[in-house]
């Protein structure tokens, strides 16, 4: 098994706004009639192609075993996915695996495929995963990943908040009912205490494990490392430590942290370029989205049942 398996919708790896527009405007019959009659040309990259091309690109560190696989899971049925698998084959993705539904929510296929990770477009689809308990996030439109705008190179930045992402959400709940003070006084009481992990603690032990496998080769033969993973929080002092302990806990270690108080994330986050930023306050994560590549993780306080599923 890879160390990482990521399950993406197309909604998220393409730009999929013209045919949802004559989806939604024409009906099923006109949908299929449009794709079918387009089904060669390829589809413009989305706000989750550069990372997702980045990921795969990890895969030269042992192409007899890689460490990553990406699986298409598309709401579209077989026929009108055939565009979807030209527009895999024009930009060169290797996504073997793949599923299409025929209109059903694709993420109850997650644990056949062991995905640590599913990203969508579609909120609904999100949301119901998440509240199933499977680590999801929906790719949201703005910013310098729609499109599939990207840098030069092969360096993938995975950038990630802490509480109700990585970690779970006890500290934020403790922070909305109680207040800052309260927050602080506790974070520095329990700073040598791990928190439980959250929604996105397998995908972060999955890339550390890919970055395990990146030192082995650059000890070996000198192989220029390519993942770079970093958070982006509002933890301050005195609660930065107890990210730390977590992350020790976990065995992970990261290569940046940003510990920014009441200062906006987007100045960070222009600064350190991640292909995708995760964040579960939805306001957090659309402003970001105006920055860098985001994704909103629908879970925990910040998140209230209408928009978690319960």
């Amino acid at each position: 098994m890879p160390e990482l398996v990521v399950a993406v919708a197309s909604s998220a790896l393409f730009d999929l706004a013209e045919s949802d527009a004559v989806f939604r405007d024409q009906g099923t019959a006109a949908y299929r009639a449009w794709c079918r009659a387009r089904e060669r040309e390829p589809l413009a990259p989305g706000v989750a192609f550069p990372f997702v091309r980045r990921l795969l690109s990890l895969n030269a560190l042992d192409p007899a075993r890689p460490p990553v696989e990406v699986v298409l899971l598309s709401r579209n049925d077989p026929g009108t996915g055939l565009r979807v698998r030209t527009s895999l084959d024009h930009h060169q993705l290797a996504v073997k695996r793949s599923v299409f539904t025929g209109g059903r929510s694709p993420w109850p296929y997650l644990d056949a495929f062991g995905a640590q990770l599913f990203l969508s477009a579609n909120a609904k689809d999100v949301a119901e995963a998440t509240a199933a308990g499977r680590a999801a996030g929906r790719v949201l439109p703005g910013g310098p990943g729609d499109g599939g705008t990207d840098d030069a190179g092969d360096e993938l930045r995975v950038a990630f908040d802490f509480d109700g992402v990585l970690a779970d959400d006890a500290s934020e709940r403790l922070n909305q009912e109680q207040g800052l003070a309260a927050f602080h006084a506790a974070e520095r009481a329990q700073a040598e205490v791990a928190l439980e992990p959250g929604p996105l603690a397998g995908l972060l032990k999955g890339l550390a494990r890919v970055q395990e496998r990146e030192l082995e080769r650059e000890n070996r033969d000198g192989w220029k490392r390519r993942l770079i993973i970093g958070i982006v929080t509002a933890r301050s002092h005195p609660a930065d430590r107890r990210v730390i302990t977590t992350l020790r806990a976990w065995g992970v270690q990261v290569d940046f942290a940003a510990f920014l108080g009441d200062l906006a994330k987007t100045r960070v986050l222009g600064a350190f370029r991640p292909h995708l930023f995760f964040d579960d306050k939805p306001a957090n994560a659309a402003s970001a989205s105006g920055v860098v590549p985001s994704v909103h993780v629908p879970f925990g306080v910040l998140n209230p049942p209408a928009i978690t599923g319960g």
